[in-house]
């Protein structure tokens, strides 16, 4: 997709209208090393919240059945999508068959010392990790990233430098999240994998929404 900053009417239209957050916004240039991320959520919502697909608006998805709170922020990268590419790279590392992309843009959950109000921004994240979580026959990748520049996570690099206590925290509230009253969850983390797995799970990611996206028109004959 052109960028926005070299194309006269993308640049117009950013200063009369919102970009939407999923297709408007630009991953960064240095994807996937550092990426830009739209943060839905933060650690003090006791509701869960998700981009409407349509609007680019944040939504009220479902309250949460649990007192337990996010770890994190958490969002989305935008100008991803998990589909094809993302589910073959899961079927190949779990060795199970029949394995899809979740059809949404991948998620990452970005750890900060920093208390950040609410929802609805952008922040540069850098990729230090993720879960190969798996819902159903979905892949539904959990990026584990860290704020540029943050003081205090700043200086990881990988997963597997961080406390033990913070990964069970982000995989209890990944595990338990979705499991409402009169729901049977089948959600599963496989694996825990480190910076350079998930740099290419995203660099998958963005490789699927290209295929998807990048014909305009077509989405519009589908519609």
């Amino acid at each position: 997709m052109a960028d926005k900053l070299s194309d006269p009417i993308g640049r117009l239209m950013g200063l009369r209208y919102k970009s939407h957050p999923w297709h408007g916004v630009q991953i960064g240039c240095n994807a996937p090393n550092v990426v830009v991320s739209f943060i839905e959520m933060v650690s003090t919502d006791t509701v869960k919240y998700e981009i409407d697909k349509d609007s680019g608006y944040l939504k009220l998805d479902r309250p949460q059945k649990y007192s337990s709170l996010l770890p994190a922020l958490y969002g989305f990268v935008p100008q991803t999508f998990c589909g094809k590419r993302v589910g073959n790279f899961c079927s190949e590392k779990t060795g199970r068959d029949g394995i899809v992309g979740d059809s949404d843009p991948i998620d990452i959950c970005v750890l900060t010392e920093k208390t950040i109000a609410h929802g609805d921004i952008l922040i540069d994240a850098i990729p230090i990790g993720g879960f190969r979580m798996i819902d159903g026959k979905e892949a539904d990748d959990k990026i584990i990233a860290v704020m540029r520049n943050d003081v205090v996570y700043g200086k990881y690099q990988d997963v597997s430098e961080l406390p033990e206590i913070v990964v069970k925290r982000l995989k209890h509230y990944f595990l338990t999240y979705k499991d409402l009253p009169g729901t049977n969850t089948v959600a599963e983390i496989t694996h825990t994998y480190g910076a350079e797995e998930a740099r290419q799970v995203i660099q998958l990611s963005m490789q699927d929404y290209s295929e998807r996206f990048d014909d305009i028109g077509a989405l519009f004959k589908e519609r």
